[in-house]
């Protein structure tokens, strides 16, 4: 496996780490993913993504991770791209998960020394259109989890990003049309601007900012507003099951919410267990270490 060395540069908004990971090359100057890896750094933390200032301690934290799959030719790749990002929890130094994501459906073309531009309303490519879309994504669930519904603007701004990608490349490119997948772009920010989703997105907030952040004041209290968004959370999938932002919680937050409960009431574990084994089927046998 070839891993490019980190390359990191200050940011706008964003601090992103960028790995290109190439386990299966064969045919490719590896110098080409050398030069993606730092193209893809500079873009995603020198373009000023919104009009607001942050400070250096306000950049929100994020990684990604491309690993080429494989070469169609020798520009045109697949791959997948993990990407994640984080934010700090007030009075600590613990920093939360708020994506944690796979996509799997990333078909792109490049070449050395590429220029990559995010033009607004505009399909450039798609590799362009694919990083700039999670941009987006991290910057409204940043938002979301420290006012309510505070994100709108930035998730509407990715669903634009969704809309702008021509028919012909749909054709090529999935991941941007409902069609393709269950669990993808489309979906994602279909999810999270749907009207169903509003007491959601109220959770999300309830969880970061009257929970965590609240932490250090008030463990009990703090925990037991996370419980209150944790039945929220169950609520939605009862009533709209198999949503992918559901997935998209499950995936950020299992191992924290694991960690929160294990200090919890003996009703607080036993109700935290019912509804994680519920929201995570497939995980279910990790949530008994709450109780034990």
């Amino acid at each position: 496996m070839i891993s490019f060395s980190v390359w990191q540069v200050q940011a706008q908004e964003m601090e992103f780490q960028v790995t290109v990971n190439t386990p299966r090359l064969q045919t490719t100057d590896p110098k080409v993913f050398e030069n993606l890896q730092t193209s893809l750094q500079e873009f995603l933390n020198n373009q000023q993504w919104t009009n607001d200032e942050f400070e250096q301690e306000e950049r929100i934290k994020c990684n990604i991770q491309l690993t080429i799959v494989s070469e169609e030719s020798n520009n045109t790749f697949t791959a997948d791209m993990a990407i994640q990002s984080s934010r700090p929890v007030f009075g600590s130094n613990y920093e939360t998960a708020l994506l944690s994501h796979v996509d799997r459906d990333v078909r792109f073309k490049y070449e050395q020394f590429q220029p990559l531009q995010y033009t607004e309303n505009n399909y450039n490519d798609n590799l362009v259109s694919v990083v700039s879309f999670y941009v987006y994504v991290i910057l409204g669930l940043d938002y979301d989890s420290f006012s309510p519904f505070g994100g709108e603007a930035h998730f509407k701004t990715a669903q634009d990003i969704v809309n702008a990608v021509p028919s012909t490349a749909r054709a090529s490119y999935k991941g941007w049309q409902g069609s393709d997948s269950n669990r993808n772009r489309y979906w994602m920010v279909e999810n999270i601007l749907s009207p169903r989703s509003k007491e959601y997105r109220q959770a999300v907030y309830d969880y970061h900012r009257q929970g965590l952040d609240l932490m250090h004041k008030n463990t009990d209290f703090a925990r037991g507003k996370i419980m209150a968004a944790l039945e929220d959370f169950h609520t939605l999938e009862q009533t709209y099951p198999n949503m992918m932002i559901t997935q998209m919680l499950v995936n950020a937050k299992s191992s924290e919410i694991i960690e929160i409960f294990k200090l919890g009431t003996d009703n607080e574990k036993k109700r935290v267990t019912t509804i994680m084994e519920r929201l995570d089927a497939a995980g279910a046998s990790k949530y008994r270490a709450i109780r034990f």
